[in-house]
């Protein structure tokens, strides 16, 4: 009868195995696409179109990765209106990701709000289907989210006299803010 491994060397053997994987991951992914440097494109409108398909950061901004000033402390998600901007920023208060995005045509007043509500997937008041969508404020009897569209799209244009909340992100960085915003999460919202 041949000898059996005791049950700790397969434990250790698999660990092992597994370690092993997650190290192979992690440098597949460290050789991945790097996210680029949002100063080295233009502003996103409300009036941007399909054509074009991700917001981008204005050329006039001197840092647009500096986490604004006057935007708290600790884990939070800090959204300027005037920058058209979010940051996730972390408990060290040290931003770990910063991206542009369309607002709706309401926007929140500046001050501390929670997510609250998260849906998995809706359409917008534009008829796009949007997904990772966090409600965090009302305004005007508005509901106001972020977003980003299922296909990756930026927003039509808002039809005169329409009222939306909608602040869409571009796809990669809706998934990141999904990952990051958890119900609870401080949203705060700065000039």
């Amino acid at each position: 009868m041949p000898a059996r491994l005791p049950s700790w060397a397969w434990v250790t053997g698999l660990t092992a195995g597994a370690l092993a994987v997650v190290a192979v991951l992690a440098v597949q992914a460290d050789q991945g696409p790097k996210p680029r440097p949002a100063a080295a494109t233009s502003a996103p409108s409300a009036s941007a179109t399909a054509d074009d398909p991700k917001p981008s950061a204005s050329p006039k901004e001197k840092n647009p990765e500096a986490v604004p000033a006057d935007s708290g402390t600790g884990r939070r998600v800090v959204y300027s209106l005037g920058l058209k901007r979010v940051w996730l920023v972390d408990a060290s208060d040290a931003a770990r990701r910063t991206f542009p995005v369309w607002p709706g045509t309401v926007d929140p007043k500046p001050g501390s709000y929670t997510i609250g509500t998260r849906t998995e997937a809706t359409t917008g008041s534009d008829g796009v289907q949007v997904e990772h969508i966090m409600y965090f404020a009302a305004q005007a009897g508005v509901s106001i989210a972020f977003s980003n569209a299922v296909d990756g799209s930026s927003p039509p244009p808002a039809e005169p006299g329409a009222k939306t909340g909608g602040i869409r992100v571009a796809k990669e960085d809706g998934t990141a803010l999904w990952a990051f915003g958890t119900a609870g999460t401080t949203v705060r919202v700065v000039e």
